[in-house]
């Protein structure tokens, strides 16, 4: 059993850490996040491991979070402009990254929870509405309003995304 799991985390991690950011948007909270889903996984493991345990994490990860945010244990940190490091890749793929990390941020968890859902890992609305634990009209709402406010604190994100499409 504990063979299996270690095959399955050391395959499946960069994945659910790439997802894990994306909902939280700090990368001490995702490596929580990911280690808190794992955590749990394992304790079911052995009636898991046989269907898709990918999608039981993520589920595990996805109602964590939305958990730690109702708790308020973890407050969110918004800052106006993301923070420069010094000597930091100044492409445009990473001020993209940037844009859209900052703009995640104004996002509610259940929003961003939506958003990654359905444009990052391009999942169907019945899908999110399947992981989420919610009704269809729910996801279709959260998308509505995350994409509302995303094109409010971010209109240039449209654009960039716009641009890259036709390179």
């Amino acid at each position: 059993m504990t063979e299996t799991f270690h095959e399955f985390v050391v395959q499946r991690s960069p994945a659910l850490s790439r997802t894990a950011y994306l909902l939280t948007g700090d990368h001490q909270l995702a490596e929580d996040l990911v280690q808190t889903a794992l955590a749990r996984t394992y304790r079911h493991w052995r009636r898991i491991r046989d269907g898709d345990p990918e999608a039981y994490v993520r589920r595990v990860m996805y109602h964590q979070q939305v958990s730690w945010w109702r708790r308020r244990r973890l407050a969110e940190r918004l800052e106006a402009e993301p923070t420069e490091r010094a000597g930091g890749d100044h492409t445009d793929t990473t001020a993209l990254r940037l844009t859209l990390t900052a703009a995640l941020r104004h996002l509610t968890p259940r929003q961003r929870a939506v958003i990654v859902l359905r444009y990052y890992e391009d999942r169907t609305e019945a899908q999110v509405a399947d992981l989420l634990g919610c009704s269809l009209g729910t996801v279709k709402r959260h998308a509505h309003d995350a994409l509302r406010r995303l094109r409010a604190v971010a209109p240039d994100l449209l654009d960039a995304t716009a641009e890259r499409s036709t390179r």
